[in-house]
């Protein structure tokens, strides 16, 4: 998959930061990752604070890169699931050290402690 990058040298960094770095990408990845294929409600459940249009058009901006796809389920009645293509689930330790880089760095709100942001 050939994406752009800005400057004259190719920078895979800023290459990646362009496929991932939308506010809901990284959690809609790390959502699927640890849930497997997911209906849109239960997504967006499990997507706290993004509206069903953000999430609608994230899923679709994810869909376009191939990192996400849509099946729709023939059952009765039918239902929509979406899931990581392989190059999606790739990304699991990206996923993974930003989620550990966060639990070492980061904080709730109502918590203190020193040196955390």
């Amino acid at each position: 998959m050939a994406v752009w990058c800005a400057g004259e040298d190719w920078c895979p960094v800023t290459s990646t930061a362009t496929l991932i770095c939308r506010k809901w990408h990284p959690v809609i990845v790390h959502r699927l990752l640890h849930n497997g294929p997911t209906g849109f409600s239960k997504l967006e459940d499990h997507v706290d604070g993004v509206s069903s249009k953000v999430l609608s058009d994230s899923l679709e901006d994810l869909q376009e890169k191939g990192l996400v796809e849509r099946t729709v389920i023939n059952d009765q009645p039918f239902r929509v699931e979406y899931s990581l293509t392989e190059r999606g689930a790739d990304l699991e330790p990206i996923i993974s050290a930003m989620e550990q880089w966060g639990k070492a760095n980061l904080q709730a709100p109502n918590e203190s402690a020193e040196g955390r942001f």
